[in-house]
């Protein structure tokens, strides 16, 4: 029997300037879907897996358009709740060489912005899950989608369900009252697997280690494993933490690898040199989807992580939010084969 996995949170429309160009250089945008736990959600379903994206959206062209969008991947959008008036924004210019990348939201009054709490039956949309997976970025859009977060990982604790959570940090949305981590602090004590990148244990939790430096552009791992031994320390019903390790050498030049804890110790994956980035945006997503792939799929947590790091990693090479792959093709780099040879 196929695997079900429930996501939830907002799906925005991306609004990215042609190529390389700063935003409005010219008069031109292209218009695709995009979010953290809907990106969770399409890998998924590319996977395999039996994928549903919870949310909700208003009843017009735009949220038609994203659940369509949604659908064409294999997505259930049954359980989507229709409400408000309009669908999140997000544009994106995307950087080169030393110029960085640059994300501007409009998102603000979104539908799941200003949803009340009880607008989803918990019960009836996590029914059948085996996995459950939200983000840090929900509770920031509003005070709103924080009650409704905290609501759905409450009852997917009581129905015995297996609670990931990507600590993700957006400084620009925490903007409705509380800090990040008044709410994710107490989020986390129904999360079983923890995912972070380099700030987000910091900035989210408030967890740190001596000397880690989240903006030097260089990752000691040795600080990692210090850090992630802090997680596991201060959240005691968190059974697994990944965090990802990007080196940052300018915008078109990443070294990526992630480490891993649990019970039995530390785990540390390959390193992959990722040069001429095509679109990194979405590149966390693909690893936290990679990872619950790997945890529900493969006999270790070894193997979890390395196939994880490895679809993230092809992430990088193609354009918008989704990463359209497939098992096989992250299975062929994992296994080593990163020759980019044309396959006849």
């Amino acid at each position: 029997m196929t695997k079900r996995v429930v996501t939830f949170g907002e799906i925005m429309l991306r609004l990215k300037s042609p190529g390389f160009e700063r935003l409005f250089q010219s008069p031109t945008l292209e218009a695709t879907f995009g979010g953290g736990e809907a990106n969770v959600a399409v890998s998924l379903a590319n996977y395999g897996l039996d994928a549903a994206f919870v949310s909700v959206l208003p009843k017009n062209d735009i949220g038609e358009a994203a659940i369509a969008e949604l659908r064409r991947f294999g997505v259930d959008t049954s359980l989507i709740a229709r409400g408000g008036d309009r669908v999140g924004i997000y544009y994106l210019e995307s950087g080169a060489n030393q110029r960085a990348s640059k994300v501007v939201y409009d998102r603000a009054h979104s539908a799941i912005a200003e949803a009340k709490s009880g607008s989803i039956d918990w019960k009836a949309a996590l029914k059948g899950a085996e996995w459950f997976h939200v983000t840090g970025i929900t509770p920031a859009i509003s005070q709103a989608a924080a009650e409704m977060t905290m609501e759905s990982v409450k009852a997917a604790k009581q129905m015995g369900i297996t609670v990931s959570c990507d600590f993700n940090y957006r400084g620009k949305l925490w903007k409705w009252g509380k800090k990040a981590p008044e709410v994710m602090t107490e989020l986390v004590k129904f999360v079983d697997v923890g995912i972070a990148n380099e700030e987000d244990c910091q900035k989210s939790l408030g967890i740190t280690v001596d000397d880690v430096n989240v903006e030097s552009g260089e990752l000691d791992t040795a600080k990692y494993e210090a850090l992630s031994a802090k997680m596991l320390e201060v959240f005691p019903n968190m059974t697994v933490i990944a965090i990802t390790l990007r080196e940052s050498k300018s915008a078109d030049h990443n070294d990526w690898a992630a480490c891993l804890r649990d019970k039995d110790g530390f785990k540390l994956s390959r390193k992959y040199s990722i040069t001429d980035i095509v679109d990194r945006v979405g590149g966390g997503d693909s690893f936290g989807s990679g990872l619950i792939y790997g945890l529900l799929t493969y006999k270790t947590r070894q193997e979890a992580l390395e196939f994880a790091v490895a679809a993230s990693c092809l992430k990088h090479s193609i354009m918008g939010d989704f990463n359209r792959v497939s098992v096989s093709e992250v299975e062929k780099l994992k296994g080593g084969d990163a020759s980019g040879r044309v396959q006849r």
